[in-house]
């Protein structure tokens, strides 16, 4: 079977509950990740939202780096659509499946097509490159550039959630205004096994492609070689100071809902704040607390296996993450910094992380902070309780956001 073939030939086997089955063609590190039944339980969930299954749509290929083939295979239900994205190899082995929701994206108003050009690239951080997109504004210039980095977890380069696209947004939104930029997939989205890899850490997430990512557009003709700044969201903006750190031509950094608050606390903190909006929540704060416990236990040590620990990550990638110290490490870099937050973040959030930024980048002029008081995580404006639920809905990033971060990488030095 060729990957498409392959791919629908698995989502049949889902539609039949066949979830045993279809974990045979699972890949070793995808089988240790994903079982039968956790399968089993994600396709419940998205049959119970859908409805019964009435029939596949034709399959959409894309290469998904070396040796790989992304295939969506859409699935028509009796309440909607909602889509499985299977990794395939050459032999058909399945290296990554997730869900997915049909709903597409549309340009945000703020984006204007006709501003820019847009390029295909791979990211060749060995041994695993990766592909990625140049948003380039037409003209001479030279543009300052920026290359976005996106949050914690298996994320693709628009940073996709449900039928949104937040860095596709920014990255239209300020190429649209001047900003040459790029975004790129994940290592973990290309090659989905790493993720639970023995040895594996947030260092090894991120930091190779940013910094092949900030050499590829300083050597666009068009790019102000001196003027490329990283701009992270969520853990992207964590890992960023890192990256600049290993990075010495970075010009400075954007920061947008940039986590301080140690990551296996602030997930205890986050299911409980949404276990008390949803009862349904309730069954994961112990598992979640338990497992934090373990990411915080003293005998922890590079060669535990992620199964029992959060996330699913190994030892290797908490023990970085207990060590490493965002704030102070952007403090010792002396770098215009810009910091913009989300004041109905649930996530991270003004009191528990921006009081930590502010706090040690206090008495910095090169330091810019701004709250967004009607932004959730995503930077999407709404109003009511902010919850993960919300992103199901199509939304864009605040065009405020997008305007305030251009006009600061335009005056940035």
């Amino acid at each position: 079977m060729n990957p498409s073939e392959r791919a629908v030939a698995v989502v049949e086997q889902l539609r039949e509950r066949r979830f045993r089955e279809a974990e045979t063609r699972f890949s070793p590190e995808l089988r240790r990740a994903v079982s039968g039944a956790a399968l089993e339980t994600a396709w419940r969930a998205q049959t119970g939202e859908h409805g019964s299954v009435s029939a596949l749509g034709a399959p959409v290929t894309e290469p998904a780096g070396p040796g790989l083939t992304r295939v969506q295979v859409p699935v028509v239900c009796a309440r909607g659509e909602f889509v499985v994205v299977l990794s395939v190899d050459a032999a058909g082995i399945v290296a990554g499946l997730r869900f997915a929701s049909a709903a597409t994206w549309s340009r945000p108003s703020y984006a204007d097509e006709s501003a820019f050009v847009e390029q295909d690239v791979v990211l060749s951080a060995e041994p695993h490159p990766v592909p990625g997109t140049l948003s380039v504004p037409r003209g001479e210039g030279p543009w300052p550039g920026a290359v976005l980095l996106s949050g914690g977890g298996i994320f693709d380069r628009d940073e996709t959630a449900g039928p949104n696209k937040p860095l596709k947004d920014l990255a239209w939104g300020l190429a649209s205004r001047g900003i040459a930029v790029a975004r790129f997939d994940k290592v973990t989205y290309a090659h989905p096994e790493l993720a639970t890899a023995p040895g594996f850490t947030m260092s090894a997430e991120y930091v190779p492609h940013a910094a092949a990512a900030v050499r590829l557009l300083q050597a666009q003709k068009s790019v102000d070689a001196s003027r490329v700044f990283v701009a992270g969201h969520s853990m992207g903006g964590k890992v960023a100071p890192l990256v600049a750190a290993a990075e010495p031509s970075v010009a400075g950094l954007v920061l947008l809902a940039a986590d301080a608050e140690p990551m296996h606390q602030a997930a205890v903190r986050v299911v409980r704040h949404l276990a008390a909006l949803d009862a349904k929540v309730e069954a994961l704060v112990e598992p979640i607390a338990r497992q934090a416990e373990a990411v915080a236990d003293p005998g922890l040590s590079p060669s535990t296996p992620g199964e029992g620990l959060l996330f699913g990550y190994p030892g290797s990638y908490w023990l970085e993450l207990r060590e490493y110290d965002p704030v102070a490490t952007a403090a010792g870099l002396g770098l215009p910094m810009f910091l913009g937050q989300g004041g109905r973040d649930c996530q991270v959030t003004v009191e528990d992380d921006l009081s930590r930024w502010r706090s040690g980048l206090a008495g910095r002029p090169e330091v810019h902070v701004r709250v967004y008081p009607a932004d959730d995580h995503l930077f999407f404006p709404r109003t009511g309780p902010s919850a993960p639920d919300s992103y199901r809905r199509p939304q864009h990033v605040d065009a405020a956001v997008v305007a305030d971060v251009a006009e600061w990488l335009t005056r940035a030095r």
